[in-house]
């Protein structure tokens, strides 16, 4: 650990200064302690914002649903209104990390979250993330868990989230506030495709602090479920995951929301699946035959060709889970 300041913002309104100048924000740390602990992160201030009031689940206007950014994991996973309306969130935040973890970790710190990547974390390796312009050591080396959607020649690291995964599928947006104002980010838009500048992997810009994801309002009833393929069952990331949800009515889908994780540079929208499963009546010839699109576009690297058909059965399996309880 190095020498940095630290500050406990009262309001929202200091907070929002502070972060202008420069400073990290910082709720419950479970992920930016153990970079600094690494020396990954330097941050030279740290803005405590774990006292603003931004801890309140909601039901909005339209009947979507509003999770305030301090909001803890726990709290999210177990709320009554997300478990019934949206379990696919519920079920990736359990699936996410241990009771401990998530009784400290906050949604907006969970989507803001860095790669697992070993490379970007050991400040040895050659990282264009950690150091732009360092190369990319990952490419070469052993890149078993690395992603295989949404590359670039700079940058293969996966998006470690699975609470991201869900908001991906649901189409979420991301509630911001900064010295510009308030805005929302779609959530597609708002974790960044590495291209050039993988050391730039989210849609803020300084200063700016997450207030809320929301989720909007889907036809009832909503069928949802979230599915996490790993190398054990517990505390551990995902090799592939697969978040559903499906609307059927009158024995036809209706609308059809679904992405992947443990694949992708960010969690990874399937429109080409979704498309393939609206006006069908479910069916496991239907589910096979939409699921084989979900690798579409893949690049896979040399230790990590096997996700390419992982995922096809991931989301195959998880298309039928979901269906055959819709």
């Amino acid at each position: 650990m190095y020498p940095f300041s630290f500050t406990k913002a009262p309001s929202t309104r200091e907070a929002l200064e502070a972060g202008r100048r420069g400073g990290r924000y910082i709720a419950g740390g479970t992920t930016l302690v153990d970079l600094m602990r690494e020396t990954v992160e330097r941050p030279e201030t740290l803005v405590d914002i774990s006292g603003l009031p931004l801890d309140e689940i909601t039901v909005t206007e339209r009947g979507g649903l509003r999770i305030g950014a301090l909001v803890t994991m726990s709290e999210a996973a177990a709320h009554r209104k997300v478990r019934t309306t949206y379990p696919v969130v519920s079920q990736a935040l359990e699936l996410s990390a241990s009771a401990q973890l998530r009784n400290m970790a906050t949604i907006g710190g969970n989507i803001m979250q860095r790669t697992r990547c070993t490379y970007f974390r050991d400040v040895t390796a050659a990282c264009n993330k950690r150091e732009p312009g360092s190369g990319c050591a990952a490419r070469e080396g052993y890149n078993r868990t690395h992603a295989i959607l949404g590359t670039s020649e700079d940058c293969v690291a996966t998006h470690p989230s699975d609470a991201a995964v869900a908001f991906a599928a649901l189409e979420a947006r991301v509630h911001l506030l900064g010295p510009g104002g308030e805005r929302a980010v779609p959530f597609a838009e708002f974790l960044l495709r590495p291209g050039r500048t993988p050391n730039r992997e989210q849609a803020l810009t300084k200063g700016e602090l997450i207030t809320a994801v929301e989720i909007p309002a889907y036809p009832r009833p909503l069928k949802s479920g979230y599915l996490k393929v790993r190398d054990r069952q517990s505390y551990e990331f995902a090799l592939t995951s697969a978040a559903v949800a499906l609307h059927i009515r009158g024995g036809v889908i209706r609308e059809a929301k679904v992405a992947a994780g443990g694949v992708g540079t960010v969690p990874w929208k399937l429109p080409a699946v979704e498309r393939a499963l609206i006006g069908e009546r479910p069916s496991e010839r239907l589910w096979a035959r939409a699921a084989a699109s979900a690798a579409d576009g893949a690049r896979p690297l040399k230790h990590n060709r096997f996700k390419v058909e992982l995922l096809q059965r991931t989301v195959e399996r998880q298309l039928r889970i979901v269906g055959d309880n819709a």
